[in-house]
């Protein structure tokens, strides 16, 4: 399965501006005369600075989505890459196969021993074939349980990554209990006695995100989304088509961005992303991700397995509760 970082182009419509600026500066680079160019390239490097700024901080929900979406986005297995020393994958269920839309495997990232938990949605048409868009099967949620037991035996933290717009919603899928499969991942993961963290680092959609999502500590990277349901499946159900002006209404409703989701109690922390997205700088989004990580873990390591598992329970117990006329969640 490849590995590499995205080398295509790809375009988002509210990005236009920022790439035509970024083209001119990159035909004034490889001009002869480059260094008495060097006080216009600077001036053009301001404004792409300025404008990325601009665009970014005014992002809509919907065009939060499209970030999250970019082929260029950093995923699981760019992340371990980047993050991950002494990585051994493991594979397999033992009930019915591998599943390659979710990745496991133990690793060092930083100084922790952790076990790795991803979904994977694939980069070239093959791979994303293969990887079914990151829709992972029943087996792919058994297999990453099987692995979680398996650090939860040799005390090792787990670490999840998020990055799917759902459970695979094929015959197979069901007649093999997909629905079942998540179930028991939210019960097993609810009652670990070893620190987990989540963190969804592009889509995280419905119950497909939620089956490797049951954490001591959930995180958000500032550009993903999490949700029940997509904008487009929310559309299709409330305006009977999914375009762009219902997908827009749909995501502003679903309140899914990261803000909206630390806002209302569903997950605790937002990871800020590099100037401009994650796709722009995969090395900077990962450096901040282990900076949580090790942090994060670092604090739930003091914490006694049976307080872990009280408080996780207690954690999740209380979203949607109502309080003073309120609701949280």
């Amino acid at each position: 399965m490849s590995r590499s970082g995205y080398s295509g182009t790809y375009e988002l419509d509210f990005e236009q501006p920022i790439l035509e600026l970024e083209r001119q500066i990159e035909v004034l680079r490889k001009q002869a005369n480059a260094e008495s160019l060097a006080p216009e390239v600077a001036t053009l490097e301001q404004a792409r600075h300025a404008l990325i700024t601009k665009t970014f901080e005014s992002l809509t929900p919907w065009q939060r989505v499209k970030v999250a979406r970019h082929p260029g986005r950093p995923q699981t297995l760019d992340y371990i890459d980047m993050l991950c020393r002494e990585w051994v994958e493991l594979h397999g269920d033992r009930h019915y196969g591998d599943d390659p839309a979710i990745v496991t495997g133990f690793a060092r990232i930083g100084t922790m021993k952790v076990l790795l938990v991803g979904h994977h949605k694939g980069r070239t048409t093959e791979e994303r074939l293969t990887c079914h868009f990151g829709c992972a099967h029943p087996e792919g949620y058994r297999k990453s349980l099987a692995k979680m037991k398996l650090a939860e035996k040799f005390r090792l933290p787990i670490v999840t990554f998020i990055d799917t717009p759902g459970a695979y919603p094929g015959i197979g899928s069901e007649q093999r209990g997909q629905a079942e499969a998540i179930a028991v991942n939210l019960r097993e993961m609810s009652r670990m006695r070893t620190p987990i963290v989540c963190i969804v680092i592009g889509e995280g959609g419905s119950g497909g995100a939620l089956g490797i999502g049951v954490g001591d500590r959930v995180a958000m990277l500032q550009h993903a989304w999490y949700s029940v349901i997509s904008p487009e499946g929310c559309a299709a159900i409330l305006w009977k088509q999914a375009n762009e002006q219902t997908n827009s209404r749909a995501a502003e409703a679903l309140s899914l961005t990261a803000e909206d989701n630390l806002r209302n109690g569903l997950i605790d922390a937002v990871i800020p992303e590099p100037h401009g997205g994650a796709h722009r700088d995969p090395k900077a989004t990962a450096d901040r991700l282990q900076n949580w990580i090790v942090d994060t873990l670092r604090e739930l390591q003091r914490v006694s397995p049976e307080t872990l598992v009280r408080l996780r329970y207690e954690k999740f117990r209380n979203i949607g509760t109502v309080t003073s006329g309120r609701t949280r969640g």
